[in-house]
């Protein structure tokens, strides 16, 4: 079995899901691949919930193969939730993700750990060419990029792929749920992180089907209005809904303040002239409130997140300690 604490070591990640036909070829590639790296490694196949043959051909790897670990979930989670229990088993110092569905070329993968040995902590696969429908997946593929690029603030091409390779102790700070998974890089830029990004093959599908739909890209967009929030305001939450609940307000009192004055100068009845102005005014000043409450609950949000124990329900004036006070020594096990 591999040497988990050798200084170059990486665990190679694989989510599969109804797979069944690519399990074996896949593994076959990815033991040759490693035995000429050189590397010290442990593959982690991760079954998502797969209806099919996949979880006994997996069972079959590992029962014949130590350096295999395989991590069935109960149900079918998603991608990302995959890749996250994968990286939770995952002993090596660095960590490599890629698909099941040999759309990936495991031979590109000694292009990663070279970026990895040069210092990088993310590095992001790039399907500069890439072979699927023009209308379903290359144009939206391309827009959400370049959305998620300028958003996020990382200047890579391909957020979508699997394709990555990571330091695990970075790994481990990183929240994944959702989508999330496209967003590593984004994520780790938080962390000020050095991500560089590298070109790799676009392979036809051999076996199965795909699980790609539009409906994913809808759900994408949203995870990644989460990641711009996160990234801006993760610490400071008053900020985003403070500002919201300040202009609201200022503009509630903007339009009460000037039906007031009309009131006042030319004796205008504003009830009955004006009353949709006027709820409307007091419903954003109403509004502007509850944002700036919203925003100060995350504060003590983040407050207790950040700091679990500053604070304790009570405040104590003296204590007084008999067997202290007379010199008596407590046994250790009661000290606590």
């Amino acid at each position: 079995m591999p040497d988990f604490t050798a200084k170059q070591s990486v665990s190679i990640v694989v989510p599969f899901h109804n797979e069944e036909g690519n399990v074996t070829e896949l593994y076959a590639r990815l033991h040759s691949v490693m035995d000429d790296v050189g590397w010290e490694y442990q593959f982690v196949f991760v079954d998502d919930g797969s209806t099919d043959l996949t979880h006994k051909r997996l069972r079959d790897l590992a029962a014949i193969d130590p350096g295999v670990t395989v991590v069935r979930l109960r149900r079918n989670f998603g991608q990302t939730a995959a890749l996250a229990a994968g990286f939770a088993n995952s002993k090596c110092d660095y960590v490599l993700a890629m698909d099941g569905d040999l759309q990936h070329d495991p031979a590109e993968i000694p292009k990663f750990l070279e970026k990895l040995q040069e210092g990088y902590e993310v590095v992001s696969g790039w399907r500069k060419h890439r072979i699927d429908n023009l209308l379903l997946r290359k144009i939206p593929s391309r827009c959400a990029n370049w959305l998620m690029a300028k958003l996020s603030g990382v200047n890579i091409h391909d957020f979508g792929t699997t394709f990555k390779a990571y330091r695990r102790d970075l790994l481990s700070q990183l929240p994944l749920y959702g989508e999330m998974h496209r967003f590593i890089p984004a994520l780790a830029s938080g962390y000020d992180a050095s991500i560089c990004e590298i070109p790799i093959q676009n392979k036809p599908r051999k076996h199965g089907i795909s699980h790609y739909n539009l409906s994913r890209t809808f759900r994408v967009m949203f995870d990644l209005l989460t990641i711009r929030f996160l990234l801006r305001y993760m610490s400071r939450p008053l900020h985003f809904f403070g500002r919201l609940g300040v202009i609201n307000m200022s503009t509630g009192l903007a339009l009460a303040f000037c039906l007031l004055m009309e009131k006042v100068l030319y004796r205008t009845d504003v009830v009955q002239q004006h009353a949709l102005l006027l709820v409307f005014a007091a419903v954003l000043v109403l509004l502007g409130l509850q944002l700036v409450a919203l925003g100060l609950l995350g504060e003590l949000g983040v407050w207790q997140y950040f700091n679990p124990s500053a604070r304790k329900p009570y405040s104590i004036s003296e204590i007084f300690d008999l067997h202290v006070a007379g010199g008596i020594d407590i046994a250790p096990e009661l000290q606590s």
